[in-house]
C-alpha cells in the first residue's frame, strides 16, 4: 500500500484515486465514505513534520507545566484518537449515520492546502460563510423561536384557566416552573457528555422531536402530579439545546464571528415572544371542544416535534461532513477556523481537561454570571403575563402587550451586536456591563412607581428585557474564550447548570400573597442585574490579565528562534485547552 507523502512538505495531497480500494475519480462519494477511507489511510500517515526548535521554555513564573512542550507539538502528541479508527471496508448505514468522529488526516490536508498565511482565499472565505449562514442560522433560529414559545406556554396556559382546572394553589404554579428546570439540572451532565460522543446535528434534533412529543403530552393531563412529571422530563430533553447550539457556533465560525451569529439566533428569542402572544391570543379567539390550556400544549408540541425532523435531515455535525459544501470547501471549512485555536472535536473524554475546567477560577464565574442572569429570565418568562394583567390589562390584551416586548428583545440585541462589529478593540464585557443599566432601570420603576401609572410601568416592564443583550455577548466569549473539546464541553455545562439554577430559583421569588406588585420578585430581578454587571467587569479583567501573560510567553519564544508561524498551524489541528496552547487568545 502506498504511503501518504508528509502533507506538511507536500504541495498537493495524493489523489485520492490512487489509493487502493478508493473510489475512481468518477465515482462519487459520501462525506462519511471519504472519511472512512482517510481514517484507514491515516493509520500508515507519518507524522507531520515541522521547521519549529526548541522548546517551549519554562518562564519565571514556572508555568511550562501549563503549556504543550515544542514535541508535543511537533508529534501532534495530544492523545487524540481521530486516527485510531481502522475502517476495513464501509461500515453499516448506522455506523455511518452516527458517525461523530474525523480523522486527524483530514485537518492535515486541510492545513497543508489551505493553512497558513494567506492560504485561503478572501472570495472563497466569504463564499463558503455566506453558504453556511444560509443553512446553519435559520435552522437553529427557527429551533431557538419554537424553544422559547415553549419556555412561555406554562404563562399563557395560566391566564387560560390552567390554575382552576388542576386546581392549583399556593407554590404548586412556581414549582411547575422549577420542575422543567429541576430535570433540566439532573440531565445537563450527562447529556453533554453524550453530546461528546455524538454527532451534534443528529443528537439535536432527536431531543427536539422528544421534547416536542412530551410537551404535546401536557396538553392531556388531569393532575399536578402528572403535569410535573411531563415538565420535569421535557427539561431533561431540552437540556443539550443550548449546547448543541454553541458547539455548532464555535465549530463552523471564527471568534469574530460568532457574536453575530449567536445573536441572530438570539433574535429568534424576541421573535418567539412576539409570536407567543400572537399564538395565545389566536388560540384565546377559538371556540375548541377542549380547554384552551390544553390546545396551546398540543399545537406548540406539534410545531417542535416536526422541526426536529428537520434539524435531523439538514443539520451539519461537522464541517468534514457537511453535505452542502463540496469536498474542497469542506477543506476549506476546516481550515478558515483555524486561528480560533480552540481544539479539535474528538470523541475521547480527556481527564487532564477535565481537571483544568475544576481547576479553572473562571469556570465559576461563568457558573455566576449564568445564575444571575437566569434568575430574573425565570420570573419574566414564568411571571411576565401575570405582571402585566396585574397592571389591570384584560387577558386577551396582556397576550397582545407581550409583541412589544419580543420587538424591544430584538432592538437591544441588534444594537448590542452592532456596536460591538463597529467599536474599536474588544468591548463584548464593557458593553455587556452597560447595557445591563437598562434593565436596572425599569426593575427599579416597577418598584418605585405609583400602581396608577399604567403605562409608565408597563414600559418599565419593557426596559427590563435589555439584560437578553449581554447574555448574547457572555455566550460568545465562551465559545471563544475556551479551548479543548473536553473543557469547552463541561465550561458549557456549567454555564448551563447556573442557567437551570437560576431558573429553578426565580419564580420562588414571587409570591402570589404580593400580586400584582410581586415586591420580592422585583427586588431580586434588581440584586441580580447589579451582580450580572459586576461579574462581567470582573471576568474581563481576568482575560485581560491572561492575554498579556500569553503575549509575554510568545515574545520569549521567537526569542528562543521558534517558528511560530508554523506551529501555531499545528496546534490549530490538536485538542488542547486554552491554558496548554502559547497561541491561544481570549476574547472579551
Amino acid at each position: 500500500m502506498t504511503q501518504h507523502a508528509d502533507v506538511e512538505k507536500a504541495a498537493e495531497p495524493l489523489d485520492p484515486s490512487s489509493r487502493p480500494g478508493s473510489p475512481t475519480k468518477e465515482e462519487k462519494t459520501s462525506p462519511s465514505t471519504e472519511l472512512e477511507l482517510e481514517t484507514r489511510d491515516a493509520m500508515i500517515a507519518p507524522a507531520p513534520s515541522t521547521a519549529a526548535k526548541g522548546g517551549l521554555a519554562a518562564g519565571a513564573d514556572g508555568q511550562a507545566s501549563n503549556v504543550l512542550t515544542s514535541s508535543d507539538i511537533i508529534n501532534n502528541n495530544d492523545d487524540d484518537d481521530g486516527d485510531d479508527e481502522q475502517a476495513a471496508g464501509p461500515r453499516p448505514w448506522y455506523r455511518r449515520f452516527w458517525q461523530s468522529e474525523v480523522p486527524r488526516s483530514f485537518y492535515r490536508e486541510a492545513l497543508a492546502r489551505y493553512g497558513g498565511e494567506g492560504g485561503l482565499d478572501a472570495a472563497d472565505d466569504a463564499r463558503i460563510r455566506r453558504r453556511l449562514d444560509l443553512i446553519i442560522l435559520p435552522l437553529i433560529a427557527v429551533c431557538y423561536a419554537w424553544y422559547y414559545i415553549d419556555k412561555t406556554t406554562l404563562s399563557y396556559a395560566a391566564i387560560f384557566g390552567l390554575k382552576a382546572d388542576l386546581a392549583l394553589t399556593g407554590d404548586m404554579y412556581a414549582w411547575l416552573s422549577s420542575c422543567f428546570y429541576l430535570g433540566w439540572l439532573v440531565w445537563a451532565v450527562p447529556a453533554n457528555l453524550l453530546l461528546q460522543k455524538s454527532p451534534v446535528g443528529k443528537f439535536l434534533g432527536i431531543n427536539i422531536v422528544l421534547w416536542g412529543a412530551f410537551l404535546m403530552a401536557q396538553g392531556g393531563v388531569r393532575s399536578f402530579a402528572a403535569l410535573v412529571a411531563l415538565r420535569t422530563i421535557s427539561g431533561a430533553v431540552e437540556s443539550i439545546a443550548d449546547p448543541c447550539f454553541l458547539v455548532l457556533i464555535a465549530m463552523f465560525y471564527r471568534n469574530d464571528e460568532q457574536p453575530l451569529r449567536i445573536a441572530a439566533f438570539y433574535f429568534a428569542n424576541g421573535v418567539g415572544f412576539s409570536a407567543g402572544g400572537l399564538i395565545g391570543y389566536g388560540i384565546g379567539q377559538i371556540d375548541a371542544p377542549i380547554a384552551s390550556w390544553r390546545l396551546i400544549f398540543l399545537l406548540v408540541g406539534a410545531a417542535c416535534l416536526l422541526w426536529g425532523l428537520v434539524i435531523i435531515a439538514f443539520c451539519p455535525d461537522h464541517p468534514a461532513t457537511f453535505v452542502g459544501l463540496c469536498r474542497d470547501d469542506r477543506l476549506r471549512a476546516v481550515a478558515r477556523v483555524r486561528d480560533n485555536q480552540s481544539g479539535i472535536a474528538t470523541r475521547r473524554f480527556k481527564p487532564d481537561q477535565a481537571r483544568e475546567a475544576v481547576l479553572d477560577h473562571r469556570t465559576f464565574l461563568y457558573l455566576a454570571i449564568a445564575f444571575v442572569s437566569n434568575a430574573p429570565n425565570g420570573i419574566l418568562s414564568n411571571f411576565g403575563t401575570l405582571i402585566v394583567r396585574g397592571l389591570d390589562f384584560s387577558t386577551l390584551n396582556t397576550t397582545l402587550l407581550q409583541i412589544p416586548y419580543g420587538a424591544i428583545v430584538v432592538f437591544w440585541i441588534g444594537s448590542a451586536v452592532w456596536l460591538n462589529q463597529r467599536l474599536p478593540g474588544q468591548t463584548r464585557l464593557l458593553l455587556s456591563a452597560a447595557y445591563m443599566l437598562p434593565t436596572i432601570a425599569g426593575a427599579l420603576g416597577l418598584l418605585f412607581a405609583p400602581q396608577s401609572s399604567q403605562v409608565g410601568r408597563l414600559w418599565c416592564y419593557y426596559l427590563t428585557s435589555s439584560f437578553q443583550a449581554p447574555y448574547v455577548l457572555y455566550l460568545s466569549i465562551i465559545t471563544s474564550s475556551v479551548g479543548g473539546h473536553t473543557k469547552r464541553i463541561l465550561t458549557i455545562s456549567a454555564s448551563f447548570i447556573g442557567f437551570t439554577i437560576g431558573n429553578i430559583a426565580g419564580p420562588f421569588f414571587m409570591h402570589d400573597d404580593e400580586a400584582p406588585h410581586y415586591r420580592s420578585g422585583i427586588v431580586g430581578i434588581l440584586v441580580c442585574n447589579v451582580l450580572e454587571a459586576t461579574f462581567f467587569l470582573l471576568l474581563r479583567a481576568s482575560l485581560v490579565r491572561s492575554n498579556r501573560e500569553k503575549e509575554e510567553q510568545l515574545r520569549r519564544m521567537r526569542d528562543d528562534g521558534i517558528d511560530v508561524v508554523v506551529q501555531r498551524d499545528q496546534t490549530a489541528q490538536m485538542d488542547v485547552t486554552d491554558r496548554q496552547n502559547p497561541y491561544f487568545r481570549y476574547s472579551y
